[in-house]
């Protein structure tokens, strides 16, 4: 993940030239002395990579490999960058509970050298030029060890490289790690999916005090722009326009006036219909049948359904025909840490490598339940991992080919990848695990919002979340002004009480 170490000043000028074009021979490597160890310090999320330990039972076959994890990934890693490379790393492992605490810890002075925020924070800190350019290397195919490079899913990838911070790519600075979309998670015994596949269902009265939404200003946001937006965003002109997706990013990443404070009024309408604003117990409330409908990103979502399914307790999964917030994960480097050290980047851009080898995706998606952004390439084992996964039985009649080409292989026509599913999966983990092309097709990320932008949209987001005044009601009010008043006539009179 993380650091490098210095090259010796007898190789300054050979490095320089290397680094210039951005390559990372291992014959470079001479920095240390022998007994020296590269320290990578690397941050992600809370339990968002795979701690091994697994029992035996865990053990996934797949007609390629098995797959099972014993040690923790990142101790996996040390021993396979010394097999490969000769050199030793001690990876300093930490982890974060929100993309702010991230921030956070960074402007406080924590250093580290490879971190995974969400894709509106890392274009927040290449915005900031806090980060350093992966190199040219990284992406060199011919590399057998460029897990990453061959092996991305094209689809996504596109996305990386055309999704741009001043007029630089993502993919410039940051490799993907997990992805999914926003969705609604819901209970079809009192939820049709017709109420359910729009954001509007947020404000529907007719599930007061049972639907969640999350606590989150950003996905929330999101969600009320969808709503509010309903007519023009599933208008047919509107979605033939072949200026369509930029049109769609803009109409879901509007922050005009008039749009903040349609938001503010909508959300505060949702406030007193939702059960709660959450970011954790709405998974828990959807399975105790508390609420009915739950806005949730899709491998939360996947989890939902996993532990309702084991309670024999039947939720769905849907995205709604508005638009939906495709959000990454994705590895970035910190200039702070790199500091230049042609090692440590090396390192921290081989851990990237290594965790997006195929059976090390599989153990970390079986492990964190979100999907890797990694499809394979030319390797089976993932795709083989979806079958074992989601893929019918051989006796099975109910089934559904589900076309996953467009993932895979970047061609959704691809009669390799078309899955043969359980029908009973369609709107269920299948969706969320793998939304279909139709889903993506009207998907939208949300954009890094400048700090005046933010200022605004976090002010919107304090007077939805606190109390507010224009909520009270008017006999709530008159009751008010007469109490007061009727204190200030107790007041005089017992002030003119004394002066008798």
């Amino acid at each position: 993940m993380r650091k490098g170490v210095f090259y010796k000043r007898a190789l300054a000028g050979f490095l320089a030239g290397i680094i210039a074009v951005g390559a990372f021979p291992v014959s470079a490597f001479s920095a240390r002395k022998k007994d020296d160890v590269i320290k990578l310090r690397v941050c992600n999320w809370e339990e968002y990579i795979d701690f091994g330990d697994w029992d035996e039972g865990d053990k996934i076959d797949l007609e390629s490999a098995e797959i099972f994890g014993v040690n923790a990934m990142w101790k996996d890693y040390e021993d396979w960058y010394y097999e490969t490379y000769g050199k030793r790393v001690k990876v300093e492992y930490s982890s974060f509970g929100t993309n702010e605490d991230l921030y956070n810890m960074l402007t406080l002075g924590d250093e580290y050298d490879l971190v995974c925020p969400s894709e509106y924070m890392f274009m927040k800190l290449m915005d900031e030029g806090k980060l350093v350019p992966l190199s040219d290397h990284f992406y060199d195919t011919s590399d057998e060890n460029n897990f990453y490079a061959r092996g991305v899913s094209p689809y996504l990838k596109n996305i990386f490289d055309r999704s741009e911070i001043n007029g630089e790519s993502w993919s410039k600075y940051a490799a993907g790690y997990m992805w999914g979309v926003t969705g609604i998670v819901y209970n079809p015994e009192f939820v049709t999916e017709e109420e359910a596949s729009t954001w509007k269902i947020l404000g529907d009265t007719k599930f007061k005090r049972r639907i969640t939404i999350k606590d989150n200003v950003r996905d929330s946001y999101f969600a009320a722009v969808g709503a509010l937006k309903h007519d023009l965003l599933t208008d047919p002109k509107f979605k033939s326009d072949p200026d369509y997706l930029k049109n769609l990013e803009d109409e879901m990443n509007d922050v005009s006036p008039d749009t903040i404070q349609a938001v503010q009024d909508y959300l505060q309408d949702v406030k007193n219909n939702a059960y709660s604003f959450e970011t954790e117990s709405g998974k828990a409330d959807m399975i105790t049948g508390k609420v009915v409908a739950n806005l949730q990103w899709s491998g939360d979502g996947v989890y939902t359904l996993d532990q309702a399914d084991d309670v024999n307790f039947l939720l769905n999964y849907t995205v709604p025909v508005e638009a939906t917030n495709v959000y990454f994960d994705g590895w970035v480097m910190l200039k702070s840490g790199i500091d230049g050290d042609a090692e440590r980047q090396h390192a921290a851009e081989a851990f990237i490598n290594f965790i997006s080898r195929p059976d090390n995706v599989i153990r970390n998606m079986n492990y964190v339940g979100y999907t890797s952004v990694i499809s394979g390439g030319d390797d089976p084992l993932i795709y083989e991992y979806a079958q074992w996964h989601f893929g019918a039985e051989d006796d099975e009649e109910d089934t559904v080919e589900y076309p996953l080409g467009w993932f895979f292989s970047g061609d959704e026509e691809d009669e390799n990848y078309i899955l043969t599913a359980s029908s009973d999966c369609m709107n269920r983990q299948l969706r969320a695990q793998y939304p279909t092309k139709e889903d993506m097709a009207r998907s939208s990320i949300m954009v890094c919002f400048d700090n005046e932008t933010n200022e605004k949209i976090n002010q919107m987001w304090i007077n939805v979340r606190c109390f507010n005044l224009l909520d009270v009601p008017v006999w709530v009010w008159i009751l008010i002004v007469l109490a007061i008043i009727a204190g200030i006539v107790l007041y005089f009179r017992a002030k003119k009480k004394k002066v008798y």
